[in-house]
């Protein structure tokens, strides 16, 4: 992520010559508006000025019409693409406070992430993400029942992995945490993906934690990684990997999910919004945590549309602690020493989160006097 206050930042590289503008699209969410330009090819970008009443962002080689998006969401008035020579302008015009930038460069299909966020006294209180204590986990175990989710290559599967493994990460967080836990499922049932989160937002929990095991047609990918929730996915894998999870609405009773679109079509408003920044600090954590304790491949904390986590009123990821299509990985997953390990590596992080939000929590309680000193 490339992040601006008021000072140039530029991404790596440069746009070819001859790239062109696919689409530009935004969409506005409590806390920050996200600006999206897709393009042929990667691009370059300078930060050129961020002032009270408008940012200017210039894309390299970026060959697109001039136009004029009103946004009018009571924080960005409207976007303005305009020719620079051989590059693109992208004014953000204010309607009245000036917000923070914060870019992302996404690849497959390239884009151009710009999400600019309000101050945080311009967000209404009702949608600010209150530093309270924490309470409650959810700890969700994927699939379930008829739904086996990934198959091994002697037969291991999914649904049983990931329910031993949250079991015992829920025995570890209540006896050395002492949060509340709940789980989706404490038995071999099958869950909606929708009615996952919605425990969670009935029982007000603080967290939510989905627990997977990946699957990969190439037989020798391994690793660990954690996702959180964006309709933006990282890259083309972390697109089929979600595409994958959210085969497992097609196996809900009839009428449930509607339209067979309906993750793309939900994906923009259930971004998460204020959670968002909160989620991927909560997924860099526990991965962090995950990756050192175990001796297994690192790869990454990546964004994704995992329906899953869509809704969740909380900071939520979704861990997908190896590839049970992995020979090897495989017979690790089976091995009881193994999966204590990792419900051992996954409390680390959880503990290491709680350390981080409570060390939050006394600052926000001291007075501003004593913060100063």
């Amino acid at each position: 992520a490339h992040r601006a206050a008021g000072r140039p930042v530029a991404a790596p590289g440069g746009g070819p010559q001859g790239t062109t503008l696919d689409e530009l699209r935004f969409r506005s969410y409590p806390s920050f508006t996200r600006i999206v330009l897709e393009t042929s090819a990667a691009v370059a970008y300078r930060v050129e000025q961020t002032g009270p009443k408008e940012a200017r962002i210039r894309v390299s080689g970026l060959s697109a019409a001039p136009r004029t998006e009103e946004v009018a969401d009571g924080f960005v008035n409207a976007i303005r693409l305009e020719r620079q020579g051989a590059d693109a302008l992208v004014r953000i015009l204010y309607e009245d406070v000036s917000g923070t930038l914060r870019i992302l460069t996404l690849a497959d299909p390239p884009r151009l992430v710009l999400d600019v966020q309000r101050p945080a006294e311009a967000v209404p209180r009702e949608n600010r993400v209150e530093i309270t204590p924490l309470r409650t986990i959810v700890l969700d175990a994927g699939h379930g029942g008829h739904d086996t989710g990934a198959i091994g290559p002697t037969g291991l599967m999914e649904k049983e992995i990931v329910l031993d493994v949250t079991r015992r990460v829920a025995r570890l967080v209540e006896d050395h945490l002492h949060l509340k836990v709940l789980l989706t499922r404490d038995s071999d049932v099958f869950v909606p993906l929708r009615d996952r989160t919605s425990v969670a937002n009935r029982q007000q929990a603080d967290l939510f934690v989905s627990i997977h095991a990946n699957a990969h047609r190439e037989r020798a990918t391994d690793g660990v990684e954690t996702y959180f929730l964006s309709s933006e996915a990282t890259d083309n894998e972390s697109r089929q990997v979600a595409a994958q999870e959210n085969g497992v609405v097609k196996l809900e009773p009839a009428g449930r999910n509607g339209k067979t679109d309906i993750v793309r079509t939900i994906l923009w408003d259930l971004a998460q919004s204020e959670f968002q920044v909160e989620s991927e600090r909560l997924a860099e954590v526990v991965h962090d945590a995950v990756t050192q304790s175990l001796r297994i491949g690192n790869r990454g904390v990546k964004q994704a549309g995992f329906y899953v986590l869509g809704g969740a009123a909380m900071p939520a990821i979704l861990l997908e602690i190896g590839f049970v299509t992995n020979p090897r990985e495989e017979r690790k997953l089976r091995s009881t020493r193994y999966r204590d390990e990792l419900a051992r590596a996954i409390l680390a992080g959880l503990t290491e989160y709680k350390r981080q939000w409570d060390q939050r929590l006394r600052a926000s309680d001291d007075p501003p006097a004593a913060r100063r000193r």
